[in-house]
């Protein structure tokens, strides 16, 4: 056999080195950020673009440069506005987790307690904010008060049936475990149950940090501000009656906005905690 056809049948060389960070980094961005960013994009060119060529007035429906023009200008209504919201946000969530994982925990701990008292958190869900506000607002004033209350109201119930459904999904060969060595049962509560239900419990207070900014939007819509100031129920509330239409638009994506934010730091908080263990948080190496 000839030197030339030796040669001609020599395997090819294959790289084997390792991607580069930066290729890493790319393949990321392409397979998960690059398909939405060009989607809002898109959405934002045609939004810009159909007025302009249909043209629609700017309290009809403003293009996007009229929004960020509006945030712009009345930044100094925007922000206390945004600033009010967060913090009446802010204290309903961490009533609505409190609250219902602790209720959550009373309830799991006892059958009868679960059987009398679920179904009324359950009615609860189901009543109206508009039915419910005026007994707030008289129970504790209208106001702060008052949109607190209601943020807590709407964001209680995803918290309380997530954990509880965490509570009550506990392997059960795990829980007999448990009772061969006697553990007590408020032992088998905190050692088994409530590690188990933490991503029941997280999942249910990414729900309710949401729902919690939308509380306290209405909330300031059907309880009003009494007399101080206002945030972006109230703000929204105002730049409707005066048809400033770009203004009501920066308003909703500012709410938009914080919900995002809000969501993606419980997300963060919620895959710290369970990432060295649960399998929905850990890290998969490629």
């Amino acid at each position: 056999m000839s030197t030339q056809s030796v040669a001609t049948k020599k395997p090819k060389m294959v790289s084997h080195f390792p991607q580069s960070n930066t290729g890493k980094i790319w393949t990321k961005v392409k397979g998960v950020y690059l398909g939405p960013i060009i989607a809002l994009i898109a959405f934002l060119s045609l939004w810009q673009l159909i007025p302009a060529l249909l043209g629609v007035k700017p309290f009809i429906l403003p293009k996007p440069t009229d929004v960020l023009h509006a945030a712009i200008t009345d930044w100094h209504l925007l922000w206390p506005a945004i600033q009010i919201t967060v913090i009446e946000s802010i204290i309903g969530f961490l009533l609505s987790a409190t609250i219902g994982i602790f209720v959550s925990i009373l309830l799991a701990s006892s059958k009868v307690l679960e059987i009398s008292i679920y179904p009324y958190a359950i009615i609860l869900q189901t009543i109206p904010v508009v039915a419910v506000a005026p007994i707030v607002v008289i129970w504790f004033g209208a106001g702060f008060n008052a949109i607190v209350i209601i943020s807590f109201l709407i964001g209680f119930f995803p918290v309380i049936s997530n954990t509880l459904m965490g509570l009550n999904s506990v392997d059960k060969n795990m829980g007999e475990l448990f009772t061969l060595y006697n553990a007590s049962k408020w032992k088998k509560m905190w050692k088994l149950r409530i590690p188990f239900a933490m991503p029941y419990i997280m999942a249910g207070l990414k729900v309710s940090c949401t729902l919690s900014i939308v509380g306290a939007i209405v909330g300031e819509y059907v309880a009003g501000i009494g007399g101080g100031k206002g945030g972006l129920g109230y703000a929204i509330t105002v730049a409707a009656i005066q048809l400033k239409t770009p203004y009501l638009f920066a308003c909703g994506i500012a709410a938009a906005l914080l919900g995002i934010g809000f969501y993606l730091l419980v997300s963060l908080i919620a895959h710290l905690m369970l990432r060295s263990w649960h399998e929905s948080a850990m890290k998969v190496e490629t």
